[in-house]
């Protein structure tokens, strides 16, 4: 329903007098009767309810009240209580009187040394010291070496048995003209 103010006098009454005629039409269908018929009905539905939940519907087992058993396992905790253990005596091996720590530049045994000043030909070490013994390998300029045996003389030349690091296989007596200390690695 929608007011226009342009309106006269005449829609205006025509307009109050259908509104006044809804509101009475509703009346009639709100009267008394038909609201005293719905709480009837519905206090009806409520009673049958309540009965079926009461007495017609079997009643659920209720929860017996007696007390239940609880079986209850008790698992000993460990402890931190160490077992004693009796020591056991090791004799440790007799050791070798320290050999005196050589000076810096200075052939000895544990040394590190390079092979150097074979212009590009190697060094040959032999199963023996001597020139007469046969070469077991070349060692090449820059290659690294620990001394491990010596010194020894032989033909005119100090000899060393140096030992590889990398390759314990790589063994041999060489001639000292041709090593230089190096600092150990």
């Amino acid at each position: 329903m929608h007011m226009r103010l342009d309106c006269d006098a005449k829609s205006t009454s025509l307009l109050v007098a259908n509104h006044f005629y809804e509101i009475s039409s509703m009346r009639s269908v709100l009267n008394i009767k038909a609201i005293l018929g719905a709480l009837a009905v519905a206090f009806v539905l409520l009673c049958v309810t309540l009965a079926y939940i009461l007495w017609i519907q079997p009643a659920a087992s209720l929860p017996s009240l007696r007390p239940a058993s609880a079986a209850l396992t008790v698992i000993p905790a460990p402890t931190s209580t160490p077992r004693y253990v009796a020591p056991t005596l090791t004799l440790l091996p007799p050791t070798l009187a320290a050999s005196p720590t050589p000076l810096p530049g200075a052939f000895a045994l544990g040394v590190y040394v390079q092979i150097s000043g074979t212009a590009g030909q190697g060094l040959h070490l032999r199963a023996q010291p001597g020139l007469s013994n046969a070469p077991q390998f070349l060692g090449y300029d820059a290659e690294v070496y620990q001394i491990t045996g010596g010194p020894q003389q032989a033909d005119g030349f100090t000899w060393w048995y140096l030992t590889a690091p990398y390759d314990q296989a790589r063994s041999g007596w060489a001639v000292q003209d041709y090593l230089s200390v190096i600092p150990s690695p």
